[in-house]
C-alpha cells in the first residue's frame, strides 16, 4: 500500500483525449476473487479510473498481482481459500457457493483492517466479492457490483432461485450466509437478496447474452458491454499490454481454437481439431492448449497450425475468420465484439447456456465435446463461414455491442456515483 494521503491532496493528471477531467480525485476500492475469468472483464475499468486521476485500491490474492498492478491500482493482499491454482472446483453448486462464502468470511477482517482506517469514497466489487459489499453497507459507503456474467431478472427468484433452494445443503448455506451478514454489520441480511439484488450493478457483458434482458431492472443494472482498452495504442479492441499477433503472410483465413484458462486439458479434443483443420486449404489455425496439456500429447502438428499454451485472444480475434470456443462469457463476448462466427464446445459452469444463446442469436454452432469429431468440426466451420445470414447477424451484433459503451461508459457511470 502507498501512503494514505487524502484524495484532495493528490495531484490530478491531465485528462487524456476523450476522457472527462476529474473535478476531484477519489479513493475507489475494488474487491475481487483470484479467478482470471472474473478479473479480466473489469481490469480496463480500473486502468481507466486510475488514468482519470483516481486512487484505486484492489483487494485480491497476490496470485493475480501481475495483472492487477499494471493497471496502476494498489494491491490490498489477502490469502484466498478458493481453488484458483488447480481449478479443481466442486461439481456440487452448493459446495462451490460455500467456497465463495468461506472466502468472504476470512477476507473481511483483512479488508476491514485496511479500509476502516482508509475509508474509500466508493466500493466496486466482483459478484464473488461479498466482503466488499458487506463492508460498504457497514460503513455507509456506496457500492457498485461489476458483473462479468448474467445478472438477475424479474421472475428469476421464482424459477432459478427456487431450483437452487431445493438443492441439498442450500438451506444450511443461506442460513450461514445470513448469520454472517448480520454479524458483520451489513444492512442487507437476507442472503438471497444480497446475492441477487445489488443496489447498483454494471453488467460487463453484451446485453444480447443476458437471459430475459427485457426483465432486468434498468434502475439497478446498466449493460456497458465488454470493457477493453481505450488508449490509441490499444487498437480497436484494446488489451495491448497482453501482446499482439501478426497474421502470417499468405494466410487466407484464420481460425482460433481456445478453451480459455480452466478447461484446457483435453488432448483428445485438440487432436480432433488437428485432424479437422490441419491442411485445410486456405486456413491458418492458432491452437491454444493451456498450461496443462503437453504438446507431445498432440502428435504431429500440421504446417498450417501454430500451437501455444497461451495467446492474446482478442488481438487474434480482431483478425480471425472463425473461433472455436468453450463459450465462456469472456470468449462469447469477445466473439460478438469482433463479429467472429463461433463453434461452441461448452465444458462447464454457464457455458452450455451461453452456447445455446449464441446458437439462438444465429452466429454459432454448438458441439458438445463427445460430438466434436474431426468431421463435425470441419463441417461446422465451412457451413458457418459460408453463410451470408450468419455474417449479417454478426455485423449487427458487433455494432450493438460496441455501442454499449464499454470502458469509458462504465468509468463515467462510476464517477457519477461518487459522493
Amino acid at each position: 500500500m502507498q501512503s494514505q494521503s487524502s484524495p484532495s491532496q493528490q495531484s490530478v493528471p491531465s485528462a487524456a483525449p476523450g476522457r472527462r477531467r476529474v473535478p476531484r480525485p477519489a479513493h475507489i476500492a475494488m474487491a475481487g476473487v483470484p479467478v482470471i475469468s472474473h478479473t479480466l472483464p473489469g481490469l480496463e475499468i480500473i486502468r481507466e479510473l486510475v488514468a482519470r486521476g483516481h486512487r484505486v485500491t484492489y483487494a485480491n490474492d497476490p496470485y493475480l498481482a501481475h495483472v492487477i498492478e499494471p493497471t496502476g491500482a494498489e494491491l490490498v493482499p489477502y490469502t484466498s481459500v478458493l481453488p484458483y491454482r488447480d481449478n479443481k472446483w466442486p461439481e456440487d453448486p452448493v459446495a462451490a457457493m460455500d467456497l465463495f462464502l468461506d472466502d468472504a468470511v476470512q477476507s473481511l477482517p483483512r479488508m476491514r483492517a485496511v479500509y476502516d482506517e482508509d475509508r474509500p469514497d466508493l466500493y466496486l466489487y466482483d459478484i464473488g466479492g461479498y466482503a466488499a459489499r458487506a463492508l460498504a453497507e457497514a460503513q455507509g459507503r456506496p457500492a457498485v457490483q461489476l458483473s462479468p456474467t448474467y445478472v438477475s431478472w424479474e421472475g428469476a427468484d421464482e424459477t432459478v432461485g427456487e431450483q437452487l433452494r431445493q438443492l441439498p445443503g442450500a438451506a444450511e448455506h443461506f442460513a450461514k450466509f445470513g448469520r454472517w451478514l448480520a454479524g458483520c454489520g451489513a444492512t442487507t441480511t437476507d442472503a438471497q437478496e444480497f446475492l441477487g439484488k445489488p443496489p447498483r450493478a454494471l453488467a460487463l457483458i453484451p446485453r444480447a447474452m443476458q437471459p430475459f434482458a427485457d426483465r432486468v431492472d434498468a434502475r439497478r443494472v446498466t449493460f456497458v458491454g465488454p470493457c477493453f482498452g481505450t488508449s490509441a495504442g490499444d487498437g480497436p479492441g484494446g488489451r495491448a499490454q497482453q501482446g499482439g499477433w501478426e497474421r502470417p503472410a499468405g494466410a487466407g483465413k484464420v481460425l482460433l481454437v481456445s478453451l480459455g484458462s480452466a478447461y484446457t486439458h483435453l488432448p483428445g479434443f485438440y487432436r480432433e481439431c488437428l485432424a479437422a483443420f490441419g491442411g485445410l486449404p486456405d486456413w491458418h489455425v492458432v491452437l491454444q492448449v493451456g498450461k496443462h496439456t503437453d504438446r507431445a500429447e498432440l502428435g504431429e502438428i500440421p504446417p498450417n497450425v501454430e500451437v501455444h499454451s497461451w495467446v492474446p485472444q482478442l488481438a487474434i480475434l480482431e483478425q480471425a475468420d472463425a473461433f472455436v470456443t468453450h463459450a465462456g462469457m469472456g470468449g462469447s463476448s469477445e466473439g460478438l465484439f469482433t463479429g467472429t462466427p463461433m463453434i461452441a464446445v461448452p465444458q462447464g459452469a454457464e457455458q452450455p447456456a451461453n452456447a445455446d444463446r449464441l446458437v439462438e442469436l444465429g452466429v454459432a454452432r454448438r458441439l458438445d465435446t463427445a460430438d466434436a469429431t474431426a468431421t463435425a468440426l470441419r463441417t461446422a466451420l465451412l457451413e458457418l463461414t459460408s453463410d451470408a445470414e450468419v455474417a449479417r447477424r454478426l455485423a449487427r451484433l458487433r455494432a450493438e455491442v460496441r455501442a454499449e459503451g464499454g470502458t469509458v461508459h462504465a468509468a463515467d457511470l462510476i464517477e457519477g456515483m461518487l459522493p
